[in-house]
Protein backbone atom coordinates (compact mmCIF):
# COMPACT_ATOMS: atom_id res chain seq x y z
CA UNK A 1 0.00 0.00 0.00
CA UNK A 2 1.21 3.18 -0.82
CA UNK A 3 -0.02 6.30 1.10
CA UNK A 4 -1.36 9.41 -0.67
CA UNK A 5 0.57 11.61 2.51
CA UNK A 6 4.23 10.95 3.89
CA UNK A 7 6.60 12.96 6.04
CA UNK A 8 9.56 15.10 4.28
CA UNK A 9 12.06 14.04 2.60
CA UNK A 10 14.86 13.99 5.63
CA UNK A 11 12.39 14.30 8.00
CA UNK A 12 13.61 11.99 11.38
CA UNK A 13 10.53 10.46 12.70
CA UNK A 14 9.79 8.17 15.51
CA UNK A 15 7.08 6.05 16.45
CA UNK A 16 6.61 3.14 18.97
CA UNK A 17 8.37 1.04 20.69
CA UNK A 18 11.60 3.30 19.31
CA UNK A 19 9.99 6.59 19.79
CA UNK A 20 10.01 5.22 24.09
CA UNK A 21 13.84 5.17 23.35
CA UNK A 22 13.81 8.86 21.84
CA UNK A 23 12.04 9.73 24.86
CA UNK A 24 14.13 8.20 27.29
CA UNK A 25 17.32 9.23 25.64
CA UNK A 26 15.71 12.88 25.65
CA UNK A 27 15.13 12.84 29.79
CA UNK A 28 18.40 11.26 30.29
CA UNK A 29 20.28 13.67 28.77
CA UNK A 30 18.56 16.59 30.99
CA UNK A 31 18.94 14.76 34.21
CA UNK A 32 22.39 16.34 35.02
CA UNK A 33 21.48 19.65 33.72
CA UNK A 34 18.80 20.00 36.11
CA UNK A 35 20.88 18.12 38.66
CA UNK A 36 23.40 21.27 38.60
CA UNK A 37 20.81 24.25 38.66
CA UNK A 38 19.55 25.01 34.98
CA UNK A 39 16.24 25.68 34.13
CA UNK A 40 13.98 24.86 30.86
CA UNK A 41 13.33 27.48 28.30
CA UNK A 42 11.02 26.87 25.66
CA UNK A 43 12.29 28.56 22.25
CA UNK A 44 10.16 29.62 19.00
CA UNK A 45 10.22 27.53 16.45
CA UNK A 46 10.92 30.13 13.85
CA UNK A 47 12.77 33.59 14.54
CA UNK A 48 13.51 36.85 12.88
CA UNK A 49 16.21 35.66 10.35
CA UNK A 50 18.73 38.75 11.00
CA UNK A 51 19.19 36.78 14.21
CA UNK A 52 20.56 33.93 12.73
CA UNK A 53 22.49 35.89 9.75
CA UNK A 54 24.28 38.24 12.96
CA UNK A 55 24.49 35.85 15.42
CA UNK A 56 25.14 32.40 13.69
CA UNK A 57 27.45 34.25 10.82
CA UNK A 58 27.16 34.92 6.97
CA UNK A 59 30.15 32.85 6.48
CA UNK A 60 28.87 29.83 7.90
CA UNK A 61 27.25 26.97 5.97
CA UNK A 62 24.60 27.02 8.11
CA UNK A 63 23.37 30.73 7.11
CA UNK A 64 24.14 30.85 3.61
CA UNK A 65 23.34 27.23 2.41
CA UNK A 66 21.19 25.75 5.27
CA UNK A 67 18.81 27.70 6.40
CA UNK A 68 14.58 27.27 5.93
CA UNK A 69 13.53 31.13 5.22
CA UNK A 70 10.40 32.25 4.21
CA UNK A 71 8.20 35.37 4.36
CA UNK A 72 5.46 36.01 6.66
CA UNK A 73 1.96 37.97 5.44
CA UNK A 74 3.43 40.80 6.67
CA UNK A 75 6.49 41.04 4.42
CA UNK A 76 8.93 39.82 7.54
CA UNK A 77 11.36 37.54 6.66
CA UNK A 78 11.58 34.39 9.70
CA UNK A 79 13.80 31.48 9.36
CA UNK A 80 13.02 27.77 11.24
CA UNK A 81 15.71 27.33 13.85
CA UNK A 82 18.83 25.60 12.92
CA UNK A 83 20.61 26.08 16.29
CA UNK A 84 19.36 26.99 19.84
CA UNK A 85 22.15 29.64 21.36
CA UNK A 86 21.20 32.59 19.20
CA UNK A 87 17.39 32.45 20.43
CA UNK A 88 18.33 31.31 23.73
CA UNK A 89 19.92 34.89 23.71
CA UNK A 90 17.69 37.16 22.34
CA UNK A 91 15.03 35.77 25.38
CA UNK A 92 17.51 36.96 27.84
CA UNK A 93 18.07 40.35 26.30
CA UNK A 94 14.44 40.38 25.67
CA UNK A 95 13.32 39.31 29.17
CA UNK A 96 16.02 40.80 30.99
CA UNK A 97 16.94 37.91 32.67
CA UNK A 98 21.07 38.68 32.58
CA UNK A 99 19.84 41.71 35.09
CA UNK A 100 19.42 38.95 38.10
CA UNK A 101 21.89 36.38 39.18
CA UNK A 102 24.09 35.34 37.01
CA UNK A 103 24.88 32.99 35.48
CA UNK A 104 22.03 32.34 34.24
CA UNK A 105 21.31 28.49 33.92
CA UNK A 106 18.85 27.28 30.97
CA UNK A 107 18.32 23.97 28.88
CA UNK A 108 16.48 23.58 25.92
CA UNK A 109 15.04 20.25 23.95
CA UNK A 110 13.10 20.25 20.46
CA UNK A 111 13.46 20.27 17.30
CA UNK A 112 15.71 22.10 14.83
CA UNK A 113 15.77 22.64 10.95
CA UNK A 114 18.84 22.75 7.99
CA UNK A 115 18.35 22.00 4.68
CA UNK A 116 21.17 19.42 4.32
CA UNK A 117 21.52 16.64 2.19
CA UNK A 118 19.15 13.71 4.61
CA UNK A 119 21.60 10.55 5.45
CA UNK A 120 21.98 8.22 8.25
CA UNK A 121 22.52 10.86 11.53
CA UNK A 122 21.78 13.90 9.49
CA UNK A 123 18.41 15.40 8.91
CA UNK A 124 16.57 18.30 7.82
CA UNK A 125 14.35 17.76 10.96
CA UNK A 126 16.39 16.97 13.64
CA UNK A 127 16.63 17.48 17.48
CA UNK A 128 18.81 18.67 20.12
CA UNK A 129 18.84 18.94 23.96
CA UNK A 130 21.41 22.29 24.74
CA UNK A 131 22.34 24.36 28.05
CA UNK A 132 23.23 27.15 27.63
CA UNK A 133 25.57 29.38 31.40
CA UNK A 134 25.34 33.27 30.57
CA UNK A 135 27.19 36.11 32.25
CA UNK A 136 30.33 34.40 33.79
CA UNK A 137 33.27 34.00 32.41
CA UNK A 138 34.98 31.11 34.69
CA UNK A 139 37.37 27.81 33.55
CA UNK A 140 35.03 25.81 36.17
CA UNK A 141 32.07 26.57 34.36
CA UNK A 142 33.44 25.57 31.09
CA UNK A 143 34.26 22.40 32.81
CA UNK A 144 30.87 22.01 34.49
CA UNK A 145 28.72 22.52 30.84
CA UNK A 146 31.26 19.47 28.88
CA UNK A 147 31.01 17.76 32.23
CA UNK A 148 27.32 17.39 32.10
CA UNK A 149 26.86 16.33 28.47
CA UNK A 150 29.78 13.95 29.81
CA UNK A 151 27.75 12.91 32.64
CA UNK A 152 24.31 12.51 29.99
CA UNK A 153 26.57 10.25 27.65
CA UNK A 154 27.64 7.67 30.80
CA UNK A 155 23.75 7.63 31.96
CA UNK A 156 23.12 6.63 29.15
CA UNK A 157 25.53 3.85 28.86
CA UNK A 158 27.62 5.56 25.86
CA UNK A 159 30.84 4.52 25.93
CA UNK A 160 32.56 4.55 22.47
CA UNK A 161 32.82 8.46 22.23
CA UNK A 162 36.02 10.58 22.53
CA UNK A 163 35.91 14.22 23.50
CA UNK A 164 37.79 16.69 21.95
CA UNK A 165 38.66 19.95 23.45
CA UNK A 166 40.50 23.41 22.23
CA UNK A 167 40.92 27.10 22.50
CA UNK A 168 40.02 29.46 20.28
CA UNK A 169 41.06 32.03 22.21
CA UNK A 170 41.02 35.83 22.92
CA UNK A 171 40.44 39.04 20.28
CA UNK A 172 44.14 39.72 20.29
CA UNK A 173 45.01 35.86 20.15
CA UNK A 174 42.80 35.51 17.29
CA UNK A 175 43.70 38.69 15.69
CA UNK A 176 47.54 37.94 15.94
CA UNK A 177 46.57 34.20 14.45
CA UNK A 178 44.62 35.64 12.20
CA UNK A 179 46.66 37.66 10.03
CA UNK A 180 49.57 35.15 9.46
CA UNK A 181 46.65 32.22 8.61
CA UNK A 182 45.45 34.74 5.55
CA UNK A 183 48.97 35.37 4.42
CA UNK A 184 49.50 31.35 4.28
CA UNK A 185 46.14 30.75 2.99
CA UNK A 186 46.79 33.94 -0.01
CA UNK A 187 49.83 31.44 -0.73
CA UNK A 188 47.61 28.65 -2.19
CA UNK A 189 46.30 27.75 -5.01
CA UNK A 190 42.56 27.68 -4.19
CA UNK A 191 39.38 27.87 -6.25
CA UNK A 192 37.55 31.23 -6.03
CA UNK A 193 34.85 29.88 -4.02
CA UNK A 194 37.26 28.79 -1.29
CA UNK A 195 39.04 32.04 -1.49
CA UNK A 196 35.83 34.02 -0.65
CA UNK A 197 34.94 31.47 2.06
CA UNK A 198 38.18 32.20 3.52
CA UNK A 199 37.92 36.06 3.08
CA UNK A 200 34.97 35.94 5.41
CA UNK A 201 36.40 33.16 7.67
CA UNK A 202 40.06 31.94 7.25
CA UNK A 203 39.37 29.12 10.06
CA UNK A 204 36.46 27.48 8.23
CA UNK A 205 38.96 26.19 5.89
CA UNK A 206 40.29 23.61 8.80
CA UNK A 207 37.07 22.04 8.50
CA UNK A 208 36.96 21.70 4.78
CA UNK A 209 36.19 17.94 4.03
CA UNK A 210 38.37 18.01 0.53
CA UNK A 211 41.05 16.01 0.70
CA UNK A 212 43.13 18.46 -1.69
CA UNK A 213 42.26 21.32 0.86
CA UNK A 214 43.19 19.26 4.16
CA UNK A 215 46.26 18.48 2.44
CA UNK A 216 47.32 22.01 1.95
CA UNK A 217 46.23 23.11 5.38
CA UNK A 218 48.58 20.69 6.83
CA UNK A 219 51.15 23.00 7.22
CA UNK A 220 48.58 26.15 8.32
CA UNK A 221 49.82 27.97 11.38
CA UNK A 222 47.19 27.10 14.42
CA UNK A 223 45.65 29.19 17.03
CA UNK A 224 46.64 27.20 20.18
CA UNK A 225 50.05 28.60 19.68
CA UNK A 226 48.89 32.17 19.40
CA UNK A 227 47.21 32.05 22.84
CA UNK A 228 48.50 34.90 25.06
CA UNK A 229 48.96 34.35 28.53
CA UNK A 230 45.23 34.69 29.65
CA UNK A 231 44.09 32.81 27.07
CA UNK A 232 46.77 29.95 28.04
CA UNK A 233 46.12 29.93 31.54
CA UNK A 234 42.60 29.96 31.43
CA UNK A 235 42.68 26.48 28.87
CA UNK A 236 45.07 25.22 31.17
CA UNK A 237 42.59 25.69 33.98
CA UNK A 238 39.38 24.30 31.71
CA UNK A 239 41.80 20.74 31.36
CA UNK A 240 43.00 20.82 35.36
CA UNK A 241 38.54 21.07 36.14
CA UNK A 242 38.09 18.43 33.21
CA UNK A 243 40.79 16.40 34.98
CA UNK A 244 39.46 16.76 38.76
CA UNK A 245 36.48 15.65 37.97
CA UNK A 246 37.58 12.27 35.91
CA UNK A 247 36.42 13.46 32.07
CA UNK A 248 39.12 12.49 29.49
CA UNK A 249 39.65 14.67 26.66
CA UNK A 250 42.00 14.93 23.83
CA UNK A 251 43.60 18.27 22.41
CA UNK A 252 42.70 18.94 19.02
CA UNK A 253 44.06 22.08 17.64
CA UNK A 254 42.70 21.95 14.60
CA UNK A 255 38.70 21.64 15.43
CA UNK A 256 36.05 24.16 14.46
CA UNK A 257 32.87 24.60 14.94
CA UNK A 258 30.22 25.15 12.72
CA UNK A 259 29.50 28.56 13.86
CA UNK A 260 31.16 31.77 13.80
CA UNK A 261 30.24 33.11 17.48
CA UNK A 262 32.21 30.56 18.95
CA UNK A 263 35.41 31.85 21.20
CA UNK A 264 37.86 30.77 24.07
CA UNK A 265 36.88 27.16 25.05
CA UNK A 266 35.83 24.68 22.39
CA UNK A 267 34.97 21.27 22.30
CA UNK A 268 33.08 18.64 20.40
CA UNK A 269 32.21 14.59 21.43
CA UNK A 270 32.88 12.53 18.51
CA UNK A 271 31.73 8.98 18.43
CA UNK A 272 33.86 6.18 16.96
CA UNK A 273 30.77 3.97 15.18
CA UNK A 274 28.92 6.65 13.10
CA UNK A 275 31.18 6.95 10.11
CA UNK A 276 31.24 10.23 8.43
CA UNK A 277 28.41 11.57 10.97
CA UNK A 278 30.51 11.24 13.90
CA UNK A 279 29.72 13.95 16.13
CA UNK A 280 26.76 13.40 18.77
CA UNK A 281 27.29 17.21 20.31
CA UNK A 282 29.72 19.79 21.00
CA UNK A 283 29.91 23.74 22.01
CA UNK A 284 32.03 26.45 23.44
CA UNK A 285 32.20 29.77 24.72
CA UNK A 286 30.45 32.93 23.15
CA UNK A 287 31.99 36.00 24.52
CA UNK A 288 30.31 39.03 22.49
CA UNK A 289 27.09 37.08 20.91
CA UNK A 290 25.35 39.11 23.57
CA UNK A 291 26.88 42.10 22.66
CA UNK A 292 26.77 41.57 18.97
CA UNK A 293 22.66 40.88 19.09
CA UNK A 294 21.99 43.97 21.19
CA UNK A 295 22.77 43.15 24.73
CA UNK A 296 24.99 43.64 27.77
CA UNK A 297 28.96 42.62 26.67
CA UNK A 298 28.30 38.87 28.95
CA UNK A 299 30.26 35.81 28.55
CA UNK A 300 28.69 32.28 27.65
CA UNK A 301 28.78 29.18 27.09
CA UNK A 302 27.01 25.64 25.89
CA UNK A 303 26.38 22.84 23.78
CA UNK A 304 23.72 21.05 21.79
CA UNK A 305 23.18 17.57 21.67
CA UNK A 306 22.23 15.45 18.42
CA UNK A 307 19.30 13.35 19.81
CA UNK A 308 19.43 11.75 16.91
CA UNK A 309 22.46 10.56 16.91
CA UNK A 310 23.06 9.53 20.58
CA UNK A 311 20.11 6.95 20.07
CA UNK A 312 21.89 5.66 16.64
CA UNK A 313 25.32 5.21 19.09
CA UNK A 314 23.07 2.91 21.70
CA UNK A 315 22.36 1.17 18.92
CA UNK A 316 25.37 0.94 17.23
CA UNK A 317 27.02 -0.07 20.87
CA UNK A 318 24.05 -2.32 22.08
CA UNK A 319 23.35 -0.37 25.53
CA UNK A 320 19.65 -0.06 24.70
CA UNK A 321 18.21 -1.07 27.74
CA UNK A 322 15.55 -4.21 27.66
CA UNK A 323 12.58 -2.05 29.01
CA UNK A 324 12.30 1.64 28.34
CA UNK A 325 8.00 1.87 28.73
CA UNK A 326 6.88 1.09 32.18
CA UNK A 327 4.13 -0.36 32.89
CA UNK A 328 3.30 -1.27 36.88
CA UNK A 329 -0.03 -3.42 35.86
CA UNK A 330 -2.34 -4.57 32.65
CA UNK A 331 -5.74 -5.07 33.43
CA UNK A 332 -7.90 -7.53 31.97
CA UNK A 333 -11.44 -7.77 31.86
CA UNK A 334 -13.53 -10.66 31.16
CA UNK A 335 -17.33 -9.70 30.20
CA UNK A 336 -19.70 -6.57 30.21
CA UNK A 337 -19.39 -6.24 34.21
CA UNK A 338 -15.85 -6.61 34.48
CA UNK A 339 -15.36 -3.93 31.84
CA UNK A 340 -17.06 -1.60 33.90
CA UNK A 341 -15.57 -2.51 37.46
CA UNK A 342 -12.00 -2.50 35.88
CA UNK A 343 -12.48 0.54 34.23
CA UNK A 344 -13.18 2.25 37.68
CA UNK A 345 -10.03 0.52 38.86
CA UNK A 346 -7.34 1.38 36.55
CA UNK A 347 -8.60 5.06 37.15
CA UNK A 348 -8.47 4.86 40.76
CA UNK A 349 -4.69 3.57 40.31
CA UNK A 350 -3.64 5.60 38.08
CA UNK A 351 -5.18 8.31 40.16
CA UNK A 352 -3.03 6.81 43.03
CA UNK A 353 -0.19 7.60 40.84
CA UNK A 354 0.68 4.34 39.11
CA UNK A 355 1.17 3.46 35.23
CA UNK A 356 -1.86 0.81 34.34
CA UNK A 357 -2.73 -0.27 31.22
CA UNK A 358 -6.19 -1.93 30.62
CA UNK A 359 -7.27 -4.47 27.78
CA UNK A 360 -10.23 -3.01 25.52
CA UNK A 361 -12.67 -4.87 23.06
CA UNK A 362 -13.92 -8.38 23.08
CA UNK A 363 -10.07 -9.82 23.01
CA UNK A 364 -9.95 -13.14 24.58
CA UNK A 365 -8.27 -13.84 27.43
CA UNK A 366 -5.14 -15.57 25.48
CA UNK A 367 -5.03 -12.17 23.31
CA UNK A 368 -5.12 -10.03 25.88
CA UNK A 369 -2.16 -11.85 27.51
CA UNK A 370 0.10 -10.82 24.78
CA UNK A 371 -0.92 -7.75 25.06
CA UNK A 372 0.09 -7.56 28.38
CA UNK A 373 3.58 -9.31 27.71
CA UNK A 374 4.01 -6.52 24.81
CA UNK A 375 3.36 -3.82 27.10
CA UNK A 376 6.37 -4.34 29.46
CA UNK A 377 3.69 -4.11 32.56
CA UNK A 378 5.18 -5.74 35.82
CA UNK A 379 2.16 -7.24 36.71
CA UNK A 380 -0.70 -8.32 34.99
CA UNK A 381 -4.54 -9.25 36.81
CA UNK A 382 -7.64 -10.63 35.16
CA UNK A 383 -11.25 -9.39 36.69
CA UNK A 384 -14.16 -11.61 35.57
CA UNK A 385 -17.04 -12.32 37.72
CA UNK A 386 -15.53 -14.71 40.18
CA UNK A 387 -12.98 -12.04 40.80
CA UNK A 388 -15.84 -9.29 41.12
CA UNK A 389 -17.97 -11.73 43.46
CA UNK A 390 -14.90 -12.41 45.53
CA UNK A 391 -13.40 -9.26 45.48
CA UNK A 392 -10.10 -10.76 45.21
CA UNK A 393 -7.48 -11.02 42.19
CA UNK A 394 -4.41 -13.11 41.21
CA UNK A 395 -1.30 -10.63 40.64
CA UNK A 396 0.76 -12.36 38.24
CA UNK A 397 4.43 -10.97 38.16
CA UNK A 398 4.81 -10.78 34.33
CA UNK A 399 8.94 -11.92 34.55
CA UNK A 400 8.33 -14.47 36.37
CA UNK A 401 5.14 -16.26 36.28
CA UNK A 402 4.29 -15.98 40.21
CA UNK A 403 0.79 -15.09 41.25
CA UNK A 404 -0.32 -14.06 44.71
CA UNK A 405 -3.77 -13.78 45.93
CA UNK A 406 -4.96 -9.72 46.58
CA UNK A 407 -7.87 -8.10 47.61
CA UNK A 408 -9.45 -5.60 45.09
CA UNK A 409 -9.22 -2.60 48.23
CA UNK A 410 -5.19 -3.53 48.74
CA UNK A 411 -4.14 -4.04 45.31
CA UNK A 412 -2.80 -0.40 45.30
CA UNK A 413 -1.03 -0.49 48.75
CA UNK A 414 0.42 -4.24 47.50
CA UNK A 415 1.48 -2.38 44.41
CA UNK A 416 3.39 0.27 46.08
CA UNK A 417 4.99 -2.66 48.58
CA UNK A 418 6.29 -4.17 45.66
CA UNK A 419 7.58 -1.18 43.37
Amino acid sequence: MNPKFQAPKGVSEYLPPRSNLFDYVSRTLTTPALAAGYELIELPIFEDTELFTRGVGESTDVVSKEMYTFEDRGGRSLTLRPEGTAGVMRAVIEHNLDRGQLPVKLFYRGPFFRAERPQAGRYRQFYQFGIEAIGVNDPYLDAEVIGIAYAGYKKLGVSNFSLHITSLGDAESRKRHREDLVKFIESLNLDDETKNRAAKNPLRLFDDKRDDVRSKMQSAPLLLDYLNQESMENFAAVQAALKSINVPFEINPRMVRGLDYYTGTTFEFIHNGLGAQSGIGGGGRYDGLMETLGGQNLSGIGFGLGIDRVLLAMETEGCIPENIRYVDLFVIPLGVAAQSTAFTLVNQLRTAGFVVEQSFGDRALKGAMKAADKSGARFSIVIGDAEISSGTVELKEMSTGKASSVTLSALASELAKLS
